[in-house]
Formats: structure tokens, sequence, C-alpha cells
């Protein structure tokens, strides 16, 4: 059973309605998502390029990019280092072929997932030292590489950082956090402490793109060259969950439109080999279908794979590696969903579903899916989960969190039992001696102050609207709000009392309920719901009785009345356009 909140926060909602001139159905839907102050309701409500913020106010943005064109001057060779997931592999791209496009002399690498592990190291440059490379640039990576780039400044490179994660820190006895950066000659990540750039959350492609704004600028490159690299950042900053407001939704909305009409010929491959030729492309396409494809090169091969694919100029080529990037992420989802189905099996057949933060040990599980059947397990049980499996360098793990558990603090609670952890509220990555595994899990679940209602799956409704409210013009309005993601998520409604007509369960799989709705002043409405409809019928045998099912069942009921969560929409199905509720959650 999930618990339900109607969000009901304060604002001055007339002076923002008049102000912006928007209705009051969008002004309460900004104010619950906290988008409340005037510079972001306008890059919301019009975002357009023009409403991106000047670059040159992120710290060491210009520096970074007078040094770039500094050595492209004297010819001296730069590299590229990034991460193997897709925020990795699009940074590489975008600063690949504009310092490419502003006559670097350049080329790249991308750390092994499960040889070099994540982020630049020794290894790679003393590998740069040894191809005679001058400057090495990061992407995605390199603001907790401390230890690595000092040694490369020891050894005469110039190095400069480009990265969105956290700014590592050191404590004292009293808890007191020190906020540490490495000797790189210019870093460049929105939120160390002392940089003032106004749009923390950007994903390492976002960050990337600043740098290139200002050294496009600088070589007297167009600022619409500079943008038509935006569709890649959109990609990047699905893909890395990050909260879709601000210069991320420019990019997203601004993205989605060039994306369907891109130029990239191995993007019109991925595209084509996922069967998504002249679909309208939307933020699932990105998130849940080009996305993966990518990642699925770095997780089960080379993440080098994935960025030949963005280079590449030959249609033949473009070809191959989007049919063996989709394989590859078919081989993934096989995979995981093994992979989940043993760790749902350990749960339910051991002491593990007693505990509030699982540790699941999966020692077969390969090591690049742990995060993902983590999420999958967490989804599931809604309890934080941590999926730890055997690799050659001892056991490695990635955890996914809830509302209210901390991941990365809770783990700094059991530092002492871990080799290496890093992280954030809701996700973490970790690695340990395999016998410290029933110790994490032990004391993970000592020191938590989650309680039952915490673990309750919770569900926050915009507000509450009675059905009659519902036409095509408030749907319009809706999809103003559009894209949807991280940080905007789609409007959700919720409705008490609403009578039942009919029920009847379609697919082949037997899995979709289609609910006929009947509205206080006798309009009908369309429900579907895709979640387990074991849990509706018993709901209902529980409160009607079964004879009262199958009157549903056979449209001849009139006594069912449901308080439905749901997001308005519309269904077009062979040429009729009809208004849809998808329902979320039913009581």
């Amino acid at each position: 059973m999930k618990k339900w909140y109607v969000k009901n926060k304060k604002a001055n909602y007339k002076e923002i309605e008049e102000k912006f001139n928007i209705s009051e159905l969008l002004t309460r839907l900004l104010v619950n998502r906290d988008i409340t102050d005037d510079e972001l309701i306008k890059s919301f409500i019009d975002p357009r390029v023009e409403n991106l913020h000047d670059p040159r106010l992120m710290k060491d943005v210009e520096k970074g990019a007078q040094i770039i064109l500094n050595k492209i001057h004297s010819n001296k060779k730069i590299r590229i280092i990034g991460d193997y997931d897709v925020d990795g592999v699009i940074s590489s791209y975008i600063l690949y072929v504009a310092l490419q496009r502003c006559g670097a002399e350049v080329d790249y690498e991308i750390p092994d997932r499960v040889k070099d592990g994540y982020g630049i190291n020794h290894d790679m440059i003393r590998k740069a030292k040894e191809d005679e490379i001058d400057t090495i640039i990061t992407c995605d990576n390199g603001i907790s590489a401390i230890e690595p780039i000092n040694y490369a400044k020891d050894i005469g490179l110039t190095v400069i950082v480009t990265d969105h994660h956290e700014v590592p820190f050191i404590e004292d006895e009293l808890g007191k956090r020190k906020f540490i950066s490495s000797r790189a000659d210019a870093i460049i990540n929105p939120k160390q402490p002392d940089c003032t750039y106004k749009a923390k959350d950007l994903c390492g492609a976002g960050v990337a793109f600043k740098l290139i704004q200002v050294l496009y600028e600088e070589s007297g490159i167009s600022k619409e060259e500079c943008y038509s690299l935006i569709e890649y950042v959109a990609i990047a900053t699905v893909c890395d969950v990050v909260d879709l407001i601000d210069e991320n939704r420019i990019f997203v909305k601004q993205g989605l439109q060039m994306i369907s009409q891109t130029k990239n010929i191995g993007l019109r491959a991925l595209i084509k080999e996922n069967q998504m030729e002249g679909k309208n492309i939307s933020t699932y396409h990105l998130g849940f279908i080009l996305g993966p494809c990518i990642n699925a090169s770095g997780r089960l091969d080379s993440a080098k794979k994935g960025l030949q694919l963005l280079i590449t100029k030959d249609p033949e080529e473009a070809n191959e590696l989007a049919k063996e990037l989709h394989e590859l992420n078919q081989e993934r989802k096989t995979m995981t969903l093994r992979s989940v189905e043993e760790a749902i099996e350990l749960i339910e057949t051991t002491d593990l579903k007693k505990d509030k933060v699982l540790v699941i040990y999966l020692p077969d599980t390969h090591e690049s899916l742990a995060g993902i059947v983590a999420g999958r397990i967490k989804e599931y049980y809604h309890v934080p989960t941590i999926v730890i499996t055997k690799t050659e360098e001892g056991a490695k793990g990635s955890g996914r969190s809830i509302e209210g558990y901390h991941m990365f603090e809770e783990l700094l609670k059991c530092r002492e039992l871990l080799n290496k952890f890093g992280g954030h509220p809701m996700a973490a990555g970790l690695s340990l001696e395999e016998e410290n595994i029933s110790l994490l899990r032990r004391k993970l679940n000592q020191v938590t102050t989650l309680t039952e209602e915490d673990l309750l799956p919770k569900i926050y409704l915009d507000m509450q609207v009675p059905l009659d409210l519902i036409d095509y013009d408030f749907i319009d309005d809706l999809n103003k709000l559009a894209p949807f993601g991280k940080g905007n998520s789609k409007p959700l409604f919720g409705e008490k009392g609403i009578q039942v007509l009919r029920g009847s369960v379609l697919g082949k799989n037997k899995n979709v309920l289609k609910l006929r709705l009947i509205s206080r002043k006798g309009n009908i409405f369309e429900g579907i719901y895709f979640g387990d409809i074991k849990i509706f019928e018993q709901l209902i045998i529980r409160k009607y009785g079964e004879h009262e099912l199958e009157q549903l069942y056979q449209g001849t009921t009139d006594k069912v009345y449901l308080d439905l969560a749901f997001q308005p929409g519309v269904n077009d199905f062979n040429g009729n356009r009809s208004i849809q509720l998808v329902i979320e959650d039913f009581r």
C-alpha cells in the first residue's frame, strides 16, 4: 500500500500568474517543483538557448579555454580522458570534435570499467607521457583524482579538469569538512564551493559544453555552430538523471528537436536499429533506448565503441556499430533480469527480507550491472539496496537509495569496513574485502534510523482534480511543462470516489488493465493501469466481493468506486483521439 500526499506549497500564485502570463494550473505545478525564482521560471516557460547563463561566470572556464588555445597555437598534443558511461562518452565526443574544429592535435582515452575502474589513473598518465602528450583534459571525472593529477603535474603535464561530481573532502575530529582539490591547471566544476555559477546540477557534458562555448567564442566560431552540439548534451543530461530545470531543461528541450533531425550518421543508425525512425523522440527514448545502447558498450565491452559510433563518417561502419551496440544492450537486459531474479529469490528465502537496508552478495553478477540490479530491487521492495559482486580485485558494489536515506552519509558511518567508496544521497559505489560484506550488512542495519513509515512507498500528488475539469485544453497546458524527467516529473493528480463502470484485461501477457470511468457530471473517461492486476482484483474482492469483480469485468456493475492517482494524456489510436488517464495507484 502506498501513502498518498497532496503537495501544498506556499507562494504568491496570483503574482506569478500575472507576471509571467501563465495559467493557475501551470503556476501551481511550477511551485510544486520549487521553481519560484524569476530567472528559473523564465527559462522554464521559455527554454531558448538565449536564456543559457554566461559560461564565463563558471570558475576557471576562461582560464581553461585560454590554456587550450595556447596549446593549439603551440602545436602541443592534447588527450581527452573521459568515462565509460553515457555522460562520459558524450562529454568526450563534444570535446573531441570541438577541439578538432579549433585546430587541435587531439585524441581520447576512456578507461575500461573492469580493468581500469572509474576515472583517470596513474597508468593512463604514464601512457600519456610516453605518447608525448602535453595536456590532459578530463571530462565527467577528475575532481576526486587528487593523487593521479598531482602525479601528472609532477611529471610535467598540463591538466584541465571538467567534472560535475561532488568535491572531495576530509573531516577533522569534530566532523568539520575541509574540501580538497588537486594541482590541476584549471578545475571546471560548478559544485566547487568557490564557484558562483548558478546552474549547479549540470551533467559532465553540460560542464564540457560551457568550456566549448568560451573556446568557440575566443576562436571566432559562431554561436550557432556551438549550439549544434546541444543535441548530444541532451542525451547525456537525460541519461545522467540530473534535474531538468534551468539550463538542463534548455539543453533537453532544444536537443530533442535537433535529434529528430540529426545529421550524425551514427546516431541515425542507432535510431534506425531501434526502429525509431519517424517517431517523435522523447526523454523516454533517450533514457531507456538510445542511452542504454551507448552505455552497454561501456558495461560489457569498450565504451570507445559508443564514442566511435558518434565520430564515424562511414555509413557502413555506423550501421555495424549500431547493430553491435543494440545486441550488447539486449544481452545486458537478459543478464540483468537473471540477476534480479536471483536477488529476489535470495531475499525471499533468507532473513534478508527482515532488513531495512538490503546488502545482497551476487558473486556471479557482472560488476557493471550491480547498480542496475540494485535499482530494480530498490523499486521492488522500496528499501535502500546495495548489490555486491565478486571481481578480480575483490568485492565491489553499487547502491541505490530511497527518499530520506542519504546513502553516502550512511556509508561514512561504516568507512572502516570499506576499501573505497563514493557517491551522493541516492546512489553510491564501493569496494571492500569479501569477509566484510556481512559486517557491512549488519552495521548498516544497526545504525539506520529508518522507520516502518519511511519504508512505505509514497505518492506525491500535485493536486486533487475532478475528472470534469480534464479536457484537451487542460492537457495542452500540461504539455507546456514537457520534457519531463528528474526534477520535473510528469504531473500527477488525484480524485476520490470515481465510479468504475467496467474493467477489462488486455495485452499479450494479460498485464494491462483498462477501466471505463464516469465522472460526477456523467462524462466517460478511459483509465489504463500497467501495474500488478492481482493487487487490483484483491482490493475489489476485499471491499465488494468476488461477485462484484465478475460484474465489473462484465460491465454490469454500479457499485465500485475508487480513489485514483493518475496522469492525464491523449490516446491516439487508428485515427481516434481520446483522453486517457494513466493510473499510477488506486485505493
